[in-house]
């Protein structure tokens, strides 16, 4: 079996050949009778379609040769236009050269790659402004398959968290969070909607088991009292409720399929008490939390508030691959090898909530109000960081964390356990 290359062999070796096709093509179409300009008048000079000469003419004019690779029509396509310039008039010389710098090309491919998606999928590495429409790409395909494949979709999934000082405690925070799912549908009859919200610890703060609460301190049984109805569809969807641990499924109740079955469920959960404020100097922790992509959707936002006393710094993102071990906690370094390598990013929303918006959720920012009225805080005093993804990749976990607030004196929390609570998305 022959022995891979080394990635920095493999680099130069597609360097080498984006820039003998890019040169050699140029070549070929500059030999063209009549010299035509632009893809049009290529076309009809040498019967290509017009598609194939946009493409060969913006690839030959491309200087960065991974760039001008990636850019490139397919050996085959190649071929034709080749042979195609040949019949009308290019000397032999020209058209062999390109044809050798083809057949090196589709050799790359078949022996390096695989095809030519696994090719792009190399290129996109070693080409920032390609990765994202790559992955963009690869992840609506993989959007398109599971939702028919589960039988469910949503176009946007809210997860939006917060953390501020208790006002029961001064060793202890509180985190809220207010989720959505819109444009939530069934696309076939009998398919299971489900999701959760859980949290994530070996140990308890208090002691207690979790006691989620309406984001008015109000303690409820079921999800009626979580459900925030005045950004919710009318009817409301009916769901059912099932408890293990510390973890709450919710499960939306069967009945209507298809787009008239399109709804928008929204609802807060407050968890008072929820985290430990400091943590031991000696075991220093991150402070994390998260949102799970367990119903296929087109957008995610995900938005972390944290309070300005906690002194938050831009959280660092990762995302988590939970088809083998399930939901990761950022302080395992043995999940690390679970961490997903893609091109999403975090960005800040800035202090207070007075400007936050989100595009596809035209009541984003009174929602945001609703909340703080609720839980009596100044929208002022929070601090926000934003991950967008469009088509979030069904199964991953997408994790905000950062520096935990250390004890310095000589006093101790009776718990060292960072946790965390999921959004149902």
């Amino acid at each position: 079996m022959p022995t891979a290359p080394a990635p920095a062999q493999l680099e130069t070796r597609v360097a080498r050949i984006g820039s003998a096709l890019s040169q050699r093509l140029s070549r070929v179409i500059a030999a063209v009778p009549g010299a035509p300009s632009g893809p049009v008048r290529l076309a009809r000079a040498i019967g290509v379609d017009k598609v194939l000469a946009s493409r060969v003419l913006r690839a030959a004019a491309n200087r960065d040769p991974v760039a001008a690779l990636k850019m490139m029509p397919g050996p085959e396509p190649l071929r034709r236009l080749n042979q195609a310039a040949a019949k009308h008039g290019v000397a032999r010389k020209l058209t062999a050269d390109l044809d050798a710098a083809v057949k090196e090309f589709d050799d790359l491919i078949r022996n390096e790659a695989g095809d030519r998606s696994a090719l792009d999928a190399m290129l996109a590495g070693w080409l920032p402004e390609a990765r994202g429409e790559f992955e963009l790409r690869r992840k609506q395909a993989a959007y398109r398959a599971m939702s028919q494949l589960k039988g469910a979709s949503t176009d946007v999934l809210v997860a939006t968290v917060f953390v501020a000082p208790s006002k029961d405690s001064d060793e202890l925070l509180d985190l809220v969070w207010v989720m959505g799912l819109l444009g939530l549908q069934r696309l076939r009859p009998g398919a299971v909607i489900k999701f959760a919200t859980r949290r994530l610890a070996t140990d308890k703060v208090t002691g207690l088991p979790r006691h989620p609460c309406a984001l008015d301190g109000t303690p409820v049984d079921g999800f009626e009292g979580l459900r925030l109805d005045e950004f919710s569809s009318k009817p409301p969807a009916s769901l059912t409720i099932h408890r293990v641990a510390e973890v709450m499924h919710y499960a939306l109740e069967q009945g209507a399929f298809g787009p008239s079955s399109a709804t928008d469920l929204v609802f807060g959960e407050a968890n008072f008490g929820e985290l430990p404020r400091y943590v031991p100097a000696e075991n220093p922790r991150k402070r994390f939390v998260f949102a799970e992509v367990s119903t296929p959707a087109k957008k995610l936002i995900f938005d972390a508030f944290v309070h300005r006393d906690l002194r938050p710094a831009t959280p660092t993102l990762c995302i988590y691959d939970t088809a083998f071990d399930g939901i990761a906690n950022v302080n395992d370094a043995a999940r690390d090898i679970d961490r997903m390598d893609l091109s999403e990013s975090v960005q800040s929303l800035g202090e207070g909530i007075g400007r936050v918006r989100a595009a596809e959720v035209p009541w984003y920012g009174e929602l945001l109000e609703t909340v703080c009225q609720k839980l009596s805080w100044n929208g002022a005093d929070l601090m926000g960081w934003r991950t967008s993804i469009e088509y979030p990749i069904y199964g991953s976990q997408v994790v905000m964390s950062w520096d935990a607030l250390v004890r310095t004196t000589t006093r101790t929390t009776s718990s060292s356990m960072t946790m965390s609570t999921v959004p149902p998305v």
